[in-house]
């Protein structure tokens, strides 16, 4: 079993940052990546990035360049760093824990920006 716990969420500008935050804890060593996700309002939960068990990142090309997937190890945190937000942006965002032969989510941070 797996527990996540995202924070950091809020109400920002167009244009302003934002940094989640993904408190992880269970069996962390069954983790082989982890990942973002958003859901806005009426859509489909969209994929944001990931990060493997060994570092390796990627991102989505709507937040290349603006949205940086990273962990801390020592904290057992997984964050999301989020710069030049757009109101497009507006979403709940979930982190995800990927096992086998399940994955896990969080209960999700509401992240709204205004324009």
């Amino acid at each position: 079993q797996v527990q996540l716990v995202e924070s950091g969420g809020g109400l920002v500008q167009a244009g302003g940052s934002l940094r989640l935050s993904c408190a992880v804890s269970g069996s962390i060593f069954s983790i082989s990546a982890m990942r973002w996700y958003r859901q806005a309002p009426g859509k489909q939960r969209e994929y944001v990035a990931r990060i493997s068990s060994g570092g390796i990142t990627h991102h989505a090309e709507s937040v290349k360049g603006r949205f940086t997937i990273s962990r801390d190890n020592a904290k057992n945190t997984l964050y999301l760093g989020m710069n030049s937000l757009k109101p497009e942006d507006t979403a709940v965002y979930y982190c995800n824990a990927l096992t086998i032969p399940t994955d896990y989510w969080g209960q999700g941070t509401q992240v709204t920006v205004s324009s």
